[in-house]
């Protein structure tokens, strides 16, 4: 209890007038929202009333500018960074999360090679989706944790990317609505969803900042038309803040890359950042990279030279050294293995990523609460993807887990989520839109 309630302090409004405009469909008043969010924060407002507005939100939407009024009282909540005395332009990605997205890691250091600061602010994995930290916490030392002052001196040094956890001061309003959503059943609210990621990136302090923003099975959206619509709000929001903004939409109906895990996803990021890795995991990572790029004022510049000559890879080493981890050390290697063979000749015709995410997530790769610990080694590698020819017998995947016990319930996710045929099946581009303001 603050010290002005303690003294019996009057509140400029009540909780259940606010619930009741947006309930009955009204927008709430700019100062009334930013009440509710700030006596939410400091604990006047009970954790039912703002699932009675949280819900009411998820049942009546939000206008643009209640959205942005939102998103600005979470950012106020908290501290705000700067990062203008690093005399260099600085530029973040956030992705809203997929099966096997291990793209941050290459793409950091890819962009920090040109010169350009990446502030790139992580999470964990919590369920399918896994989490940057914890995939970079398999590497030998490596650590999250940073001071604001090891983070500006790893930007405005030789390195100039810098990937670890936020501080416990941004937007901590977002950090405890983000709690209550999850449990009320409002997670899936396009302005709840858009506020909670851009206060977080706003009050981070970057320049520019492109959104990865996925639809498909493996996704937090999986429908196109929902996830347009939250990169549209969420690109409104970065410009009306004075963030350059500008969001892609791409596909996660298949896994991107071949593994899904923790220490895996890092051995495939380094083979990206040697020149060679999937397909697919390189296409995205250059073209969100040509998009940083570009909101840096670098729209001409050579991405795909920077991975094949060693220049990305340069950065990456030093990145990892800097936060006191070895890039050269032998990442962790599961004790036990299963794998999955054709039972025919055929074309692989589908491979959904939601279930594969279910499965590596039971097999250790993720968590169900966040306070379970991950296992570094578990986790899925493919051998084959929808398009290519397999032969019977040929291995499709093989599952890894520190305990062959957790193999049952991970093939039981996985029941009836690929097949095998006789054509190939008809595949888009990854990346599908390009939004801007």
């Amino acid at each position: 209890m603050t010290a002005a309630q303690a003294q019996g302090a009057i509140e400029p409004f009540d909780a259940i007038d606010v619930i009741r405009a947006k309930r009955d469909g009204g927008a709430v008043p700019e100062a009334a929202l930013r009440w509710m969010v700030d006596a939410y924060t400091r604990g006047y407002v009970s954790d039912a009333q703002m699932a009675s507005f949280a819900m009411a939100i998820f049942q009546r939407g939000m206008e643009r500018d209640e959205i942005r009024v939102l998103t600005d009282a979470m950012i106020a909540s908290g501290e705000r960074m700067s990062f203008a005395s690093l005399g260099k332009r600085t530029v973040d990605k956030h992705s809203t999360g997929g099966v096997g997205d291990k793209i941050t890691l290459p793409l950091a250091p890819l962009v920090a090679s040109f010169g350009v600061a990446v502030p790139q602010l992580s999470g964990r994995g919590l369920g399918h989706t896994g989490g940057t930290l914890d995939k970079l916490e398999s590497i030998p030392g490596w650590r999250a944790a940073l001071s604001n002052e090891e983070m500006f001196a790893q930007m405005q040094g030789d390195v100039g990317a810098v990937i670890c956890a936020a501080g416990s001061g941004l937007a901590p309003a977002d950090k405890k609505l983000y709690a209550l959503r999850d449990v009320t059943g409002t997670v899936e609210a396009i302005p709840l969803i858009a506020s909670s990621i851009m206060s977080k990136k706003i009050a981070e302090g970057t320049d520019a900042l492109v959104l990865d923003v996925k639809f498909g099975s493996g996704a937090f959206m999986q429908d196109i038309d929902r996830a347009r619509e939250l990169a549209r709000t969420m690109v409104a929001l970065g410009t009306d803040s004075g963030v350059a903004t500008t969001a892609l939409l791409t596909d996660m109906n298949v896994p991107l890359g071949l593994a899904i895990g923790n220490a895996n996803e890092v051995r495939e990021s380094v083979e990206i950042l040697a020149g060679g890795g999937p397909s697919d995991v390189r296409e995205l990572t250059i073209a969100l990279a040509r998009e940083m790029l570009a909101l840096a004022g670098q729209p001409d510049a050579d991405v795909e030279a920077a991975l094949d000559d060693g220049r990305a890879m340069d950065t990456w080493k030093a990145m990892i050294r800097a936060q006191d981890g070895d890039p050269d050390a032998a990442l962790p290697t599961a004790r036990e293995t299963h794998q999955v063979l054709a039972p025919t000749d055929g074309i692989v015709t589908r491979m959904d990523a939601l279930p594969f995410g279910v499965a590596a997530w039971r097999l250790g790769a993720g968590r169900a609460r966040a306070q379970d610990p991950v296992i570094f080694e578990a986790g899925i590698d493919l051998h084959a993807k929808p398009g290519d020819r397999v032969v019977a017998g040929q291995p499709l995947f093989t599952l890894s887990a520190a305990d062959d016990a957790r193999f049952g319930r991970a093939l039981d996710a996985l029941e009836g989520s690929w097949a095998i045929g006789d054509e190939a099946p008809v595949t888009g581009p990854i990346v599908r839109e390009r939004i801007t303001a």
